[in-house]
């Protein structure tokens, strides 16, 4: 057995690190450079979202590379409800999520050589491997809608080189129905809204009609989640028996 390297172990929390400290670096530099407080910076990021016609495209990047900084996936879904709306934040959310799916997979499946490589050992990774070599599309699906930790999942995949096309397939539908829900939760707020609150102080009222469609949304997964965890445990007796 190769144990994996302490780089190999590692690498994504020295790499987030690095491109954190890169980033606050950066920020506190343009804030001094222009005289700018937090609050300043914030309202001036909306505006030029507001106003740039490549703020989707920003938006879709920093979605793609933020497997490497460790930044959350539910917050930067919810801003894209916020900054873009339902309909285009649910469309630039589904197509940056995958491609931070796509990082993360070749990410892993890069660095990934060796750390799963005993069969015997236990825990989560080891109870997941058999089934995603043997059922890649099936099982990540259901790992999907039971909301598994979603950088995990793409790492893990990575780690174990199974196929890309079905990974990419299971995570484009099964990541449907919570990128809706969050995205529409953002969508509550507009960016107008959140501004007079800074302003004024004035609090923003929520569009209640897609509060309602989110929570649907949510009650849609837990119900799928229910229904793919029972299902994985009739099959479960069938794949360790194999």
């Amino acid at each position: 057995m190769n144990n994996p390297s302490l780089w190999t172990k590692h690498w994504q929390k020295v790499a987030a690190a690095t491109i954190w400290g890169l980033l606050i670096g950066a920020l506190i530099y343009f804030m001094r450079a222009n005289d700018l407080t937090l609050s300043e910076l914030f309202l001036a990021a909306l505006a030029w979202v507001q106003d740039n016609p490549l703020a989707p495209l920003a938006y879709i990047v920093v979605y793609a590379i933020r497997p490497l900084t460790l930044f959350s996936s539910v917050l930067l879904t919810l801003a894209g409800g916020f900054l873009f709306g339902p309909v285009w934040g649910v469309i630039y959310t589904v197509i940056g999520a995958n491609l931070s799916a796509t990082v993360a997979f070749f990410v892993g499946r890069y660095f990934g050589r060796g750390v799963l490589d005993d069969e015997n050992a236990g825990g989560f990774a080891q109870r997941y491997a058999r089934r995603l070599r043997e059922h890649s599309f099936e099982t990540v699906l259901i790992m999907r809608f039971v909301f598994l930790p979603y950088d995990l999942v793409n790492y893990l995949c990575g780690f174990l080189r199974i196929s890309y096309w079905p990974f990419l397939l299971a995570t484009v539908l099964g990541s449907i129905p919570g990128t809706i829900a969050f995205v529409f939760l953002g969508a509550t707020l507009t960016p107008e809204e959140i501004t007079n609150l800074f302003l004024t102080g004035e609090l923003p009222r929520l569009d209640w009609r897609l509060l309602l469609i989110s929570v649907a949304m949510f009650v849609i997964s837990i119900a799928l989640s229910r229904y793919f965890r029972r299902r994985e445990q009739r099959v479960q007796p069938v794949v360790d028996s194999a």
